[in-house]
């Protein structure tokens, strides 16, 4: 087996060099969590943030980091589910279930994403995540979604692909997820 090399190391990621390969690892042993919401008024939940690593706004579901509060290094991926839920958008859900999980970029990172459905939602607030972010949330009926995310992208927004795949789900298992 090739050596590992330790290239750089970050609060979040690790840049590592194995053979020829070289990749980020993330520093959080529980990687990252997107959420898939629709409001009771059959809305899908999009949040709008700046990505310093894009250079500028991008449109996602919401998502974060799963145990990246001090103190919360084993929270589960339901428990951030829920958190960054109500954090990004202002909105608890009554139950979250999961969809599935898989790679975000095989060849550049080992992060694992899970993609989690949240039901029974009801707003607390108006969200916009912590002091560290400035989120903005948009509620889109979910059959204008598609389009809307392209129109977004033809904007010059970056739109994340995985939204693609939650709007997937939506349609292939909106009331039941399969068995984690």
């Amino acid at each position: 087996m090739t050596e590992t090399e330790t290239l750089c190391n970050g609060r979040w990621l690790r840049l590592v060099r194995r053979g020829r390969w070289e990749y980020a690892e993330r520093t959080n042993p529980g990687g990252g969590v997107m959420i898939v919401a629709v409001t009771p008024e059959d809305r899908v939940l999009f949040v709008e943030q700046w990505r310093e690593a894009l250079g500028r706004r991008a449109i996602e579901m919401p998502a974060g980091l799963v145990g990246d509060d001090a103190g919360r290094a084993d929270e589960s991926v339901i428990a951030a589910a829920a958190r960054e839920l109500a954090e990004e958008t202002g909105y608890r859900a009554g139950r979250i279930e999961f969809l599935t999980a898989g790679p975000s970029s095989a060849g550049m990172s080992n992060e694992i994403i899970t993609i989690v459905r949240a039901f029974d939602l009801r707003r607390e607030h108006a969200g916009g995540g912590d002091a560290s972010e400035d989120i903005r949330v948009h509620e889109i009926p979910r059959a204008e979604a598609a389009r809307w995310l392209l129109a977004k992208a033809r904007e010059g927004f970056a739109v994340d692909p995985k939204t693609f795949a939650g709007l997937y789900f939506l349609e292939h298992a909106p009331n039941v997820a399969p068995a984690a």
